[in-house]
């Protein structure tokens, strides 16, 4: 039997996943020419499917849902993407995941094994053994980080992103990713303490290397889908970085971050999109002044690019911010290395909307139509939800604190 639950901290998720399918099916709405009713079908399955996965309240509720997200956005980017290569990009994404999750479906039967149950609940009033925790902790760890996706299984997202329809890089990006950082929060930290404190040195070296190489990377990329992959790499590895501080500061840091990227992301994929479909590819060098033929366009993306580059009174200001309390409190090193990537992202951020909005415009193309209502009405939501979260973050942290605090998860 299944067990289903909410809490604190599931909630916001299930929000984000109820926000962000809407807006789907919004943006999609003219760039789906073939199997339109599949398409719908797919997505309205992948929401589901996701809503289960984020309040299954057992560990094999849990595998059989995470694996389940697979079909649907295989599909969707192998039947729906954009180029030639999509179905390798369809297949690189699947038989990744599908086999970093093999290694936690062996830690469960260890689990079940040693307690005699996959309940989460009976499972958080057994404390397992050390040595026992360090096993199985390993594979959830490879898992999730599959899927997160960190440094060095990170290869099937940028090829993902950049065949993906604008739905399926926004459904990637703005949830599939959190599953990676939902499931350290869920099972590596609540279930597996001593195994994840003991890994928490190597994690967070990884973490480093994710915000780092991640950042520098994006730096070099000429594809606009693929600066914002390379970006989002950079961004969850911050969150890593604030869970496996095992502070409360961290914790929750890392879970405002991984709600504000999932909106931000979303947002910037969107913006993209609006360009490929006008003029038919991604490249930066053929952009240039695109503020003087669309400037509905441009204030929003600056919103969005702002927002990504952690500007105060943006939620990926407050994320950031009480991540790097985290990461401080952790250790001053990594404080101040997670913090260089703050700065890089502020870097190639402003770089790639200075490149792209500014200056005359561009004798590549031709005139740009601005965003039309239902264009516009498909991003409003994101910014408006990133701005007030950013000046009243209140709303999410004092709800995931009370849940911290009361389970006594530190």
């Amino acid at each position: 039997l299944v067990k289903f639950g909410v809490d604190g901290v599931s909630v916001y998720f299930i929000i984000l996943t109820g926000v962000l399918m809407p807006i789907c099916l919004i943006v999609s709405w003219g760039g789906v020419k073939y199997m339109v009713k599949e398409f719908v079908v797919c997505i309205l399955l992948m929401e589901v499917l996701l809503i289960g996965v984020f309040s299954a309240w057992g560990l094999m509720g849990f595998y059989v849902l995470f694996e389940s997200v697979l079909i649907p956005i295989f599909l969707m980017i192998g039947i729906w993407g954009l180029r030639e290569e999509k179905v390798e990009a369809a297949y690189y994404l699947f038989f990744y995941t599908f086999g970093g999750s093999v290694l936690m479906l062996a830690g469960i039967f260890g689990i079940y094994g040693c307690a005699g149950t996959t309940d989460y609940d009976a499972l958080c009033s057994i404390e397992l053994g050390g040595w026992y925790q360090r096993v199985i902790f390993i594979g959830f760890f490879v898992s999730f980080a599959v899927k997160i996706p960190k440094i060095p299984f990170h290869i099937w997202l940028p090829q993902a992103h950049v065949e993906a329809p604008v739905a399926g890089s926004v459904i990637l990006a703005g949830i599939l990713l959190k599953l990676g950082g939902y499931g350290f929060i869920r099972y590596c930290w609540r279930l597996l303490p001593e195994g994840s404190e003991y890994y928490s040195p190597g994690i967070e070296i990884l973490g480093l290397l994710s915000i780092i190489y991640g950042s520098l990377v994006t730096c070099r990329q000429i594809d606009l889908k693929r600066i914002i992959a390379y970006s989002s790499i950079a961004h969850m590895g911050l969150v890593t970085l604030g869970v496996f501080s095992h502070t409360v500061e961290g914790l929750i840091g890392g879970i405002v971050l991984m709600l504000s990227h999932g909106l931000v992301s979303s947002g910037l994929f969107i913006g993209v999109t609006y360009l490929y479909e006008r003029h038919g590819t991604r490249l930066i060098r053929y952009y240039r002044g695109m503020v003087i033929t669309m400037p509905l366009f441009g204030c929003v993306m600056l919103l969005l690019v702002l927002a990504n580059a952690s500007i105060p009174l943006s939620s990926n200001f407050v994320g950031e911010f009480i991540v790097l309390l985290g990461g401080f409190e952790y250790s001053v090193t990594v404080g101040v290395c997670g913090s260089v990537g703050i700065v890089l992202s502020a870097g190639y951020s402003l770089y790639m909307y200075n490149r792209v909005c500014f200056g005359g415009v561009s004798g590549y193309l031709g005139y740009s139509r601005d965003l039309n209502r239902r264009e516009f009405n498909g991003v409003l939501p994101l910014v408006v939800l990133i701005y007030t979260i950013g000046v009243y973050p209140g709303i999410v942290i004092d709800t995931v604190r009370s849940v911290v605090i009361r389970g006594e998860w530190v």
